[in-house]
């Protein structure tokens, strides 16, 4: 992530739908942060107990509201949120349909 000249604000090149690539300022935590310390409180709770699948687990519970996200900034625009994914966009139809996403 590159820094902003004049404030040392971080800065992300996002792909916005149809307009190219553009640039916006990032004032919360990256997603990995809230990610570690959600499987921070997620191992905290176990009380020792060993987990299982737990790479399964993760992906389900982040890819459903991943897509749901994507396919409304996108307006369900199915072409649009799989360039943003940067998946094929049989790859995200086959996912929706796993998570009965399709409308």
């Amino acid at each position: 992530m590159a820094k902003s000249a004049r404030n040392k604000t971080p800065v992300k090149k996002h792909s916005a739908p149809r307009t190219g690539a553009a640039t916006v300022r990032v004032k919360n935590p990256p997603l990995r942060d809230y990610t570690e310390e959600a499987l921070q409180k997620y191992f905290g709770d176990l009380n020792g107990h060993r987990p299982g699948d737990l790479y399964e687990l993760v992906l389900g519970e982040i890819e459903e509201p991943l897509f749901k996200t994507v396919l409304d900034y996108t307006k369900g625009n199915q072409s649009v949120a799989a360039e943003i994914l940067g998946i094929n966009r049989a790859t995200l139809r086959k996912k929706l349909r796993h998570y009965q996403l399709l409308g």
